[in-house]
C-alpha cells in the first residue's frame, strides 16, 4: 500500500488482491486554504479500510473527491485500473462506487422496496415504473444479505438502523463494488452496531471493498483490516489495524496523548439533592421512575433505543410532560408542563439532535450562545444590557475553545464538535441547577470528546448537577459517579463504584 512521503511507514502483506479504488497524491484547497495535501489511499476487495481523524481533518473532502462530488487540484483516482484526473459523480457510480452518508439520502414517503430499487431503475433509463417488477429485485438483495426488512413499509417510519440497512441494499442493487460508510454507527445502539457489523462481514465475504469512517476507536479496531489516520489535511499514518490500539490511534489523530480512563471527583455524600424525581410516569414511554441527583454529581442514564431514556429527559424538560409523579429542584416541588417551566426551575437540556433541536443554524455563534439566557440580561428598564451580552458571548466563545474565525460566524459552518460546544455554551450561560445532555459527544471526534467531558467534570466540581444520557459505555465509565439503566420504560439497575464498567453497562442494557 502506498502512502505519502510525510506519512509513517506502512506494513502490508503481498498476497492481497489489487485495489479496486485508489486515490493517489490527492490535494485540494478552498479559497487558498489547504483541505488535503498529497493524500493516498487504497480500497481493496474484501477488506474494510477505516478512515479516522478529528473533525476538519479532511475526511469528508477526500470522500467527496473519491465519489466525484468534488474535483481535486492535483492527483488521480483509479477505479478498477482506469485512471481519472477528474471524475464526476455519475462516472463514480457507474464505476461501482457508492457512498452512504449520515442522512442516508432516502425518500421518506416511498416504501423500502422502492427506495432499494428505484434509483437503479432511473440510472438504467427505465421509462415505466412497475411495483410488481421491482419487488423481486428487492427481495433478492434482502435474501442475499440475510436481512429482514418490511418491503412495504414507508422509509419515514423506519428506525435509524433500518434506514441504514435500506441504504446498503440500495447500494448493492446499484452494483456497488466499493461502499463508503460515513459515520455509520453515530445514532445506533450497541445491539444495532453488532447487527451492522455482521452485515459488513457478509459484504466483505462478497468481495466488496469498504471504507468505514468513524470516530469510535473501539469500533475501528473491531471492524477494519486497514487504517488510515488523517490530521490537518495530511495522511499521518497508514497500515494494518492490528498494528494499532486505542491509545496509538488517539495519539495519531490528535497529536497528543488522550486519557480516557475513569476520572471523577470525590462526591460529598452529604451534598444536598439538586433534583428529586419520584414515581414519574408517562403512558407508553416509561413508568414509576424515581431517583435523586446530588449537587455536583454527574449521573449517567443509559438504555437501548426505545428504552424510555430520552422520554424521561424530555419530560423533565417539559417537551412531553409526565402524566404523574413529582419533581423537586433544590428541594422545591416544581410543575413542569412546558420548556419555559423547566428553564424557570433551573433545568437545561442539550438535545440528542443538536442540529434541528438545539441550534439556530443560520444564526451566528453569538446569537446561539445567548439565545436561552437573554431574560437574565434585561435591565430594570426592560432593555437588553449589551455589555453583559458581549461579556457572556466572549466568556463562552473563548472558554469553550469554539474554533471559528469569530463569534459572528454562522453555526452551520461549524464541525460537529464545535457545534456541540455552542449548544453547551447556550445552556451554561443560563447557569442551570441541573444540566441534562442527550448524547453529548455523538458525532464528535476523540479530541473534542475528551474536552467536552472534562468541561462537564469542571462544571460538576463547581456545583452544577449533570445528567448524561448515552449508550456510549466508555463515555459513561470515564465521567459518571453513578449510572442508571433503563429497560422497557423501567429503572432496572443503579450502578455505583466498581460496578461502573464497560462490560457491566453493556450487559445490563441488553440483558
Amino acid at each position: 500500500m502506498s502512502s505519502t512521503p510525510s506519512a509513517e511507514a506502512v506494513t502490508s502483506p503481498t498476497d492481497v488482491p489489487p485495489p479496486f479504488v485508489s486515490a493517489r497524491g490527492i490535494s485540494k484547497s478552498f479559497g487558498g486554504v489547504p483541505a488535503l495535501m498529497d493524500v493516498s489511499i487504497d480500497l481493496i476487495p474484501g477488506e474494510v479500510h477505516c478512515l479516522a481523524g478529528e473533525n476538519g481533518c479532511g475526511k469528508s473532502t477526500l470522500i467527496k473527491i473519491i465519489s466525484g462530488a468534488e474535483r481535486p487540484d492535483s492527483g488521480e483516482i483509479i477505479i478498477d485500473g482506469v485512471s481519472f484526473a477528474q471524475i464526476n459523480a455519475k462516472a463514480a457510480i457507474q464505476g461501482g462506487i457508492q457512498v452512504i452518508y449520515q442522512d442516508f439520502s432516502l425518500f421518506p414517503n416511498l416504501t423500502v422496496a422502492e427506495n432499494i430499487v428505484l434509483t437503479a431503475e432511473v440510472a438504467g433509463c427505465k421509462k415505466l415504473y412497475s411495483p410488481a417488477s421491482i419487488r423481486p429485485k428487492a427481495e433478492q438483495i434482502l435474501k442475499d444479505l440475510e436481512i429482514d426488512l418490511d418491503l412495504d413499509r414507508e422509509v419515514g417510519e423506519l428506525s435509524v438502523a433500518d434506514k441504514q440497512l435500506t441504504a446498503i441494499c440500495r447500494a448493492l442493487v446499484n452494483d456497488a463494488r466499493a461502499i463508503i460508510m460515513d459515520e455509520p454507527t453515530t445514532a445506533l445502539t450497541h445491539t444495532e452496531v453488532s447487527r451492522l457489523f455482521a452485515l459488513v462481514e457478509r459484504l466483505r465475504a462478497r468481495g466488496v471493498a469498504l471504507m468505514f469512517v468513524s470516530h469510535k476507536l473501539e469500533e475501528v479496531l473491531a471492524i477494519s483490516d486497514r487504517l488510515t489516520i488523517m490530521r490537518s489535511g495530511r495522511q499521518v499514518v497508514s497500515g494494518l489495524t492490528s498494528e494499532f490500539d486505542q491509545r496509538s490511534i488517539a495519539h495519531h489523530m490528535t497529536g497528543r496523548e488522550v486519557d480516557e480512563s475513569r476520572v471523577i471527583s470525590e462526591l460529598d455524600p452529604s451534598a444536598p439533592l439538586a433534583l428529586e424525581v419520584s414515581h414519574l410516569s408517562l403512558a407508553g414511554a416509561y413508568r414509576d421512575i424515581s431517583f435523586g441527583l446530588r449537587r455536583g454529581e454527574i449521573l449517567g442514564v443509559t438504555g437501548l433505543l426505545g428504552s424510555g431514556r430520552t422520554e424521561i429527559a424530555e419530560s423533565l424538560f417539559g417537551v412531553t410532560p409526565a402524566d404523574s409523579g413529582e419533581v423537586k429542584v433544590a428541594g422545591k416541588s416544581v410543575t413542569i408542563r412546558s420548556i419555559q417551566d423547566a428553564v424557570k426551575a433551573g433545568i437545561g437540556y442539550v438535545p440528542e439532535d443538536r442540529l434541528s433541536q438545539g441550534l439556530f443554524l443560520e444564526k451566528s455563534i453569538a446569537d446561539n450562545i445567548v439565545a436561552a439566557s437573554l431574560p437574565s440580561h434585561r435591565t430594570r428598564w426592560g432593555t437588553l444590557g449589551r455589555g453583559g451580552i458581549a461579556d457572556t458571548i466572549q466568556k463562552y466563545f473563548v472558554g469553550l475553545k469554539i474554533n471559528a474565525r469569530n463569534s459572528e460566524a454562522p453555526v452551520r459552518t461549524l464541525s460537529g464538535g464545535n457545534a456541540q460546544r455552542v449548544v453547551l455554551a447556550k445552556w451554561l450561560a443560563t447557569s442551570p441547577t441541573v444540566l441534562m445532555l442527550n448524547g453529548p459527544t455523538v458525532g464528535v471526534d476523540i479530541g473534542s470528546k475528551e474536552e467536552i467531558l472534562q468541561l462537564l467534570r469542571i462544571e460538576a466540581a463547581e456545583g452544577m448537577s449533570v445528567i448524561v444520557i448515552s449508550d456510549d459505555a466508555p463515555e459513561l465509565v470515564s465521567s459518571c459517579h453513578r449510572v442508571l439503566v433503563i429497560k422497557q420504560g423501567r429503572l432496572t439497575h443503579t450502578l455505583e463504584g466498581d460496578q461502573i464498567s464497560v462490560n457491566t453497562i453493556q450487559e445490563r442494557m441488553s440483558a
